[in-house]
């Protein structure tokens, strides 16, 4: 998909956001990303209510197979991705939090926490493909966020949970824990992947009191959380 060049609008309606996220992310807590559109700008447009079929689409054998970057354009337009809740059902996890303007948040027994959120309406933030309109989604949140702090990982794409299935791939950044004896922080990551030919995005934040519940959350993550693919 090719890139819009309609940014202005975007980095005013995250301008005020990024400050608050940035330090949120930095200081371990949850992240939220706010959709693009801002009273008295002009409207983004949210498509019609009901999914379209687009000639052609089999959405099927797209959710049947492995989502990597350079599949995006293999998506519908404008046929938006969502986020599973269930996490929820994983051992020694609670949800506090379901679907509230498109966030989930969850709690784990050992203090991890947890927040997910699918987003649309994410044309601002679409460049050449999927891997730089994801670069760019941690880049609007924090200018800081440079493309080699990210890592590539993955989320299940669809599919049976408990069975093997098609992943999707994602963009990773963490932040180690403090050491004993500085200012107290958390072991946290973040997970994202704007999907730019359907116009939305999936972003996951993790926060951990140490390295090793945030590993064990993470592993929980890829096995119960589910992207849904277009339907």
């Amino acid at each position: 998909m090719g890139v819009r060049t309609d940014r202005g609008g975007a980095r005013r309606t995250f301008a005020v956001a990024a400050a608050v996220t940035a330090a949120a992310l930095l200081g371990g807590c949850s992240v939220g990303v706010p959709d693009p559109a801002v009273p008295g700008n002009p409207p983004v447009s949210s498509g019609p209510a009901t999914p379209t079929i687009t000639p052609g689409h089999d959405a099927d054998a797209v959710a049947a197979r492995d989502m990597p970057f350079s599949a995006g354009p293999a998506l519908a337009d404008g046929v938006p991705v969502g986020l599973s809740e269930d996490l929820a059902e994983a051992p020694h996890w609670k949800q506090v939090v379901s679907g509230a303007g498109g966030t989930s948040r969850y709690q784990k027994s050992d203090g991890c926490q947890v927040s997910a959120e699918v987003r649309q309406n994410q044309w601002p933030l679409v460049a050449a493909d999927d891997r730089e309109s994801t670069a760019g989604l941690f880049a609007y949140l924090d200018p800081t966020i440079l493309p080699a702090y990210l890592k590539p990982a993955s989320l299940r794409w669809g599919g049976e949970r408990g069975k093997p299935g098609p992943a999707v791939e994602v963009l990773v950044l963490e932040r180690a824990a403090k050491p004993a004896g500085q200012k107290a922080g958390r072991a946290t990551a973040v997970m994202a992947r704007v999907f730019g030919k359907a116009g939305s995005s999936v972003y996951v934040s993790v926060s951990c009191p140490t390295a090793a519940a945030l590993a064990a959350a993470k592993a929980d993550i890829a096995q119960w959380l589910t992207v849904v693919p277009p339907g």
